[in-house]
């Protein structure tokens, strides 16, 4: 195994049946995208099947800096942050996916499909992102994806990302 090889297993937690891959925590996510807090939206991966899908977990809290602003007196999660949530979760099942491949690598979005926002997500909440490979052909990815409080889908959108290198 070489560096980046090595450095590739590192991301991942172990893996079982089927190529899935067991819960990454916050700093195995930060090895594998570059987001960074105020703009880091996952906190925990729950499951990744390579190649397949991939479930996130946000918890939103008041210290959010986005509830300063949005909304003050009740305080809403941005449904463009939710979907923000679900790309970087696709990210990571991305970076996951390729591997070693995938070092030196970026994933940019490309396109929103969709988007539809049935509930208000509000601090206390724990978003479950869900998200699914739709298809891919060379470096473009789409994926569809539910973002799920308490068992009920609050917001929902497919879209398609480009791979390229840094």
């Amino acid at each position: 195994m070489d560096a980046s090889e090595a450095r590739a297993a590192e991301t991942a937690g172990p893996v079982g049946e089927e190529g899935r891959v067991e819960a990454f925590d916050i700093a195995q996510i930060m090895r594998a995208i570059p987001h960074r807090y105020p703009f880091l939206l996952v906190d925990r991966i729950v499951e990744v099947r390579k190649n397949h899908s991939c479930v996130g977990i946000k918890n939103v809290t008041i210290n959010e800096n986005f509830f300063q602003g949005h909304f003050p007196e009740h305080p809403v999660m941005p449904g463009v942050l939710i979907v923000e949530s679900m790309a970087q979760t696709a990210a990571v099942l991305v970076v996951e996916t390729l591997g070693p491949e995938a070092r030196g690598k970026l994933v940019y979005f490309m396109s929103v499909e969709g988007a539809k926002f049935r509930k208000p997500v509000h601090p206390g909440d724990q978003l479950r992102i869900h998200v699914n490979k739709d298809r891919q052909r060379g470096n473009i990815w789409k994926f569809a994806a539910e973002a799920k409080v308490d068992g009920k889908v609050v917001a929902e959108a497919t879209y398609t990302a480009m791979i390229l290198d840094r």
